[in-house]
């Protein structure tokens, strides 16, 4: 059964280790480009990018996009999600799916998933994750996660998780940052406190299980390539698309 959810890439231009990412060429396109036609091929009902820049709007409509301009002051991706579901007057019950702006490698098999996922748990949100070895699971850069049987995340960390005591933990869980809520619970979100956990971790998700709301999380159908936040990951990207079939 088709399950009806939307797509919101928040784009922010003042990006502190990559200023401007969102509008970085990639073979000539730029990455919000590669990103807006990736969401395109998953079974999203509407695609929107949500950014704080005149200059990304203008680069979303010149290649037929759809952009809405929000608050510059917005501390995160969701609360300008939030900003999206208000102007556009999304229903309380509606579907999103946060996209961020810089994945241009997400498949789109994993956009439907997040959100068919949602649709068929009580979970207040939905998430991903992929299989790691200890070398990667050693990287704070990359979140890990444990959950419980029946995919509910019990907690999101940078540093390695399950502590392995006695050498028996072959693999682990690390985190794909892909979303989907529904309207009613991002504005609940957004109006909650960030938590001690969320501020010492640096985790936006730890806010909701700190307050009690289900996370589910499966393993993705597909891996996605990496995200961008440096220069030496825009290299790798571009390399990796120059070497996809046309």
């Amino acid at each position: 059964m088709a399950i009806d959810f939307r797509i919101v890439i928040p784009a922010r231009f003042a990006s502190s280790r990559l200023p401007g990412k969102s509008l970085r060429t990639i073979h000539g396109k730029p990455m919000i480009e590669w990103v807006y036609a990736t969401a395109q091929q998953a079974n999203a009902t509407e695609v929107v990018v949500a950014t704080d820049d005149q200059r990304i709007v203008d680069v979303v409509e010149g290649f037929g996009g759809y952009a809405c301009m929000t608050d510059t002051a917005h501390c995160s991706g969701t609360d300008r999600i939030l900003e999206v579901t208000q102007k556009l007057g999304w229903a309380a019950d509606s579907i999103v799916v946060n996209l961020q702006g810089d994945e241009p490698l997400m498949p789109a098999v994993n956009i439907n998933q997040v959100a068919s996922n949602l649709s068929s748990s009580d979970c207040a949100m939905a998430t991903l994750h992929k299989i790691v070895d200890l070398k990667h699971a050693q990287d704070p850069n990359l979140v890990k996660l444990v959950h419980d049987r029946h995919g509910h995340a019990l907690y999101f960390s940078r540093s390695v998780i399950p502590f392995d005591r006695n050498g028996e933990v072959r693999q682990y869980l690390g985190h794909i940052g892909i979303y989907a809520y529904r309207v009613d619970f991002i504005k609940i979100f957004s109006e909650l406190d960030p938590s001690d956990l969320e501020i010492a971790e640096s985790l936006e998700q730890l806010r909701a299980l700190c307050n009690g709301y289900a996370i589910h999380t499966e393993i993705a159908r597909a891996e996605p390539g990496p995200g961008i936040d440096t220069e030496e990951d825009l290299v790798q990207v571009e390399k990796l698309i120059g070497s996809m079939p046309a």
